[in-house]
């Protein structure tokens, strides 16, 4: 206790589904944020490069994107959850067929990072109670 003030213990959450997160995020990272373009911030995957493949390359990226909402899935993440991301795919998917439009889009909206960093605050949040 600081000044009549509880300091809150570190949260930790389970040390497996940590570990399962945490390989998620790396395939969330090759998706979303693998590659910068020199001399600015703007990242990228392969997400942006496969979508560049007209009709098929969206879907390819949508299905490994459902594969992890599958794997959060399996790991207890609620329906709520899992809504949420599948919002944030179905956004990227659908927008991201769009020429030209669709691409930029894959550079700026980071579903994968989104959704690994949403169930990622939900196990520590839920280690709270």
């Amino acid at each position: 206790m600081t000044r009549g003030v509880p300091i809150e213990p570190e949260l930790v959450i389970d040390p497996e589904k940590h570990q399962k997160i945490e390989q998620l995020r790396r395939i969330a990272e090759l998706l979303d944020g693998q590659f910068r373009i020199p001399g600015t911030d703007i990242e990228f995957g392969l997400d942006a490069i496969i979508g560049l493949v007209p009709g098929i390359g969206d879907l390819i990226c949508g299905g490994i994107s459902m594969w992890l909402i599958r794997e959060a899935r399996r790991l207890g993440a609620p329906r709520w959850l899992i809504a949420r991301m599948v919002w944030n795919v179905a956004v990227d998917v659908s927008v991201g067929a769009v020429p030209v439009l669709g691409d930029m889009l894959d550079v700026a909206w980071k579903a994968n990072r989104m959704n690994i960093e949403l169930l990622s605050r939900h196990f520590k949040m839920s280690s709270r109670r």
